[in-house]
């Protein structure tokens, strides 16, 4: 139980069955396993707000009123957690394993998975597509926005007819708007000589275009459709109001720490000169224009702080980020926000730095 769980292991534990297939994923890195010998004691309180699951062998349960009751894991009793309100102790009768499970994080998916329900409930009773939101909605970048922003977000989206063959994205234009695709199907292709490489094929429920929005730059890839459908377009400033503001996360120089000591991995997002003329121990170069296609080196289950120098790029990272299902937080205020002893301090590795690799590791470069 040293690996993260599948979420297949999760999803039958009470009240983990009310989470979302994406929900379970984003939780099971935060779930730690807790071993407990014959005759240990877990003692229980009010003021914590962690959760026990017992997946392992069988405890004796004694509550403040010293009543007992035995606990076997794989009986039904044992889908429920042994909670915070129920005050009293924990005795292991035999080794036995058992799950730790954030209360007030799950108590958070909760809460937004019942208010989006709400929200699907209620557009689906006004005709809108309920399937088709459900497959939209999965997308890890709104499982960070307010549900009431989905909702005026859903309300602003333009549907466009698009027949097959038709370029909804032409690579080299501006970008003043996202699309998400609702029906049919598309294909990203970029130019490669005389003629275009594909990319991708985007499914209903995609976002695309939204790059260049972020990033403030002509399109870099043309997105055509294959066979007939329709898509929904979001203008520039929705898109910044209403989805990426509340995704983007940050911190402040003096929350790194503990970021840090928990595995999280630096993230610099510059041009290569102002990386090699000093950036954050240990830190991967990233360059914000490359972020998407060098996301394959990274670690889903390890944290991610991205810092540039106004704060700007390293935001966009992080939008970026969490649409691909990355934990990651931006530096607050970004480098120019910290005092000269600060970014000396910060910055202190000069060169060519460190390198990703597509099996997790982190190594110095030559």
């Amino acid at each position: 139980m040293n690996k993260p769980l599948h979420p297949d292991q999760l999803r039958n534990l009470v009240p983990l069955d009310g989470l979302s297939p994406r929900q379970l994923w984003e939780l099971r890195v935060q779930i730690a396993p807790l071993a407990l010998a014959a005759g240990q004691i877990l003692q229980l309180g009010s003021t914590s707000a962690t959760r026990h699951y017992l997946m392992s062998g069988s405890v004796l349960f004694i509550d403040s009123d010293g009543q007992q009751r035995r606990l076997v894991a794989g009986t039904p009793a044992a889908l429920h957690s042994l909670s915070p309100s129920q005050l009293g102790e924990v005795r292991a009768l035999e080794d036995c394993q058992l799950l730790t499970v954030d209360g007030m994080e799950l108590e958070r998916l909760l809460s937004w998975r019942q208010a989006l329900q709400d929200v699907l409930l209620q557009l689906s009773m006004d005709g809108e597509d309920s399937e088709w939101l459900e497959r939209l909605l999965e997308n890890p970048l709104f499982a960070q926005v307010p549900p009431a922003n989905i909702r005026s977000m859903l309300s602003r989206l333009v549907e466009i007819e698009a027949p097959a063959e038709r370029a909804l994205i032409r690579e080299g234009d501006g970008g003043d708007c996202c699309y998400f695709l609702k029906s049919g199907r598309a294909q990203v292709l970029k130019a490669a000589g005389s003629g275009e490489q594909l990319l991708a094929e985007l499914e209903p429920g995609a976002c695309f275009g939204e790059e260049a929005l972020l990033e403030e730059r002509p399109r870099n890839a043309s997105v055509v459709m294959i066979e007939d459908g329709s898509v929904l377009r979001l203008a520039r400033a929705d898109f910044l109001e209403l989805l990426k503001a509340p995704v983007v996360g940050d911190v402040s120089l003096d929350d790194v720490a503990d970021l840090l000591g928990c595995g999280a991995q630096w993230l610099d997002v510059r041009l290569l000169d102002d990386y090699e003329q000093g950036h954050a121990m240990q830190a991967l170069h990233m360059p914000l224009h490359l972020l998407r296609l060098k996301t394959r080196l990274l670690n889903p289950q390890r944290p991610y702080l991205c810092y540039c120098e106004s704060g700007k790029r390293s935001a966009n990272a992080v939008f970026l980020l969490t649409q691909l299902g990355f934990t990651a937080y931006a530096l607050r205020g970004g480098l120019d926000a910290l005092s000269a002893e600060d970014r000396a301090a910060l910055l202190w590795e000069r060169g060519s730095g460190y390198l990703a690799r597509s099996d997790g590791r982190v190594e110095r470069s030559l």
